[in-house]
């Protein structure tokens, strides 16, 4: 296994997953909508969904890509495919990351039946188990858009060997840390509210988005080289 492709993998999904999921602001919305919660509850949320946003970047990112695969989509259409949504998730970003607040924030609230306010749920835990899960990890912190770009990064992995074990280590490795940031976060999101607030997170928000579409971009163009690359070959041989 070599360690480059390990600290590589790291570095493209971190910086992907970072975008997508955005930690810091998406604590400032956290804030908002559990405001009501003591702060003994909102500790443990953020724990909960640091656990649940992990177990959903791993499934996509391992899983993804493989039961596409069985349904007969090539990786290369995948790269491409997978390259294009995060692009495109990206400039949604770039052009009109207002609007994808007050979504994620409409997502997050509570819905009829379904409070988010103290005395949610049958009892205390299981309370906190069902909100945190939904809707505050899904779709709030790791929607759609975040299982999208983690099966596009799968998508991009080597072919069978020692690199696509250091592929997965290092992107493994990159999920978790972005779930122990989204702890972290959410944790601290008073203080994140003080210290940042929403102007500074918006700069974040769209050099994270300026990030993600080069990342999208990059898996795009490994796509079209896997389809390219045999033609131009044969080409040449002709």
């Amino acid at each position: 296994m070599s360690p480059d492709i390990a600290l590589t993998s790291f570095l493209l999904a971190l910086s992907g997953l970072f975008s997508i999921v955005n930690p810091v602001g998406s604590a400032l919305i956290f804030a908002q909508v559990t405001a009501e919660r003591s702060a003994a509850e909102r500790a443990e949320l953020a724990r909960r969904i640091g656990f649940y946003a992990a177990l959903v970047m791993l499934a996509a990112l391992w899983a993804g890509a493989p039961i596409l695969n069985f349904f007969g989509v090539s990786l290369a259409a995948l790269r491409i495919a997978g390259g294009l949504v995060v692009a495109a998730s990206a400039w949604t970003l770039l052009s009109a990351p207002e609007a994808r607040e007050a979504r994620r924030q409409a997502e997050a609230g509570p819905e009829p039946g379904r409070g988010i306010g103290p005395g949610s749920g049958d009892g205390r835990s299981e309370g906190l188990a069902e909100v945190a899960f939904f809707p505050l990890t899904l779709p709030f912190t790791t929607g759609p858009g975040t299982i999208a770009v983690a099966i596009a990064l799968g998508a991009n992995r080597p072919a069978e060997g020692p690199d696509r074990i250091g592929f997965y280590i290092g992107a493994s490795l990159a999920a978790v840390a972005i779930a122990g940031m989204v702890r972290l976060a959410y944790g601290s999101a008073d203080r994140v509210v003080t210290l940042i607030g929403p102007v500074r997170a918006r700069v974040l928000g769209r050099l994270s988005a300026f990030l993600l579409l080069c990342v999208g971009t990059q898996i795009t163009v490994n796509g079209v080289a896997d389809v390219l690359g045999p033609l131009i070959a044969a080409a040449h041989r002709g």
